[in-house]
């Protein structure tokens, strides 16, 4: 997706909660685009240093809530964030239980399909609609093993 598409598409999620692009949301988003895994608040205030951290947590927690960011669960409390699947494309996270690290990974067309028809029979007896799915890989980074 363009950067053009992506501030687009920002734009209309957030108008759908009543919440204008602003230029503070839009330098966040464009942060989390440029960023090549997941990144926790105090990364993006490094990134871009006019960004107040309290305005990024609050920032941040607007973009959740009209799904252009989405939340990946690091080691204990802390939480990184990312661009929603719909700007960033479909992917899993492999995730440092010791660090918090977050990385993407592309899993292979086969792995996909098996994930999804493994837990079919499993979703339609819980009474579920299978629409996605998430897969965070927990482990040590190179760092911490």
């Amino acid at each position: 997706m363009s950067r053009g598409d992506i501030h687009d598409t920002a734009a209309r999620k957030l108008a759908t909660i009543n919440q204008r692009y602003s230029s503070r949301r839009r330098r966040l988003v464009e942060a989390l685009d440029r960023a090549d895994h997941p990144l926790v608040a105090t990364d993006i205030v490094a990134l871009d240093e006019d960004l107040p951290q309290s305005s990024v947590y609050r920032n941040l927690a607007v973009l959740e809530s009209a799904g252009v960011v989405v939340k990946v669960l690091t080691n204990g409390d802390r939480a990184a964030f990312e661009l929603a699947e719909e700007l960033k494309g479909h992917h899993h996270h492999l995730v440092c239980v010791q660090c918090g690290l977050v990385l993407d990974i592309d899993v292979p067309n086969e792995v996909e399909q098996m994930l999804d028809t493994g837990v079919a029979d499993l979703v339609s007896r819980a009474g579920f609609v299978l629409v996605g799915h998430r897969l965070d890989l927990m482990g040590r980074c190179e760092n911490c093993a």
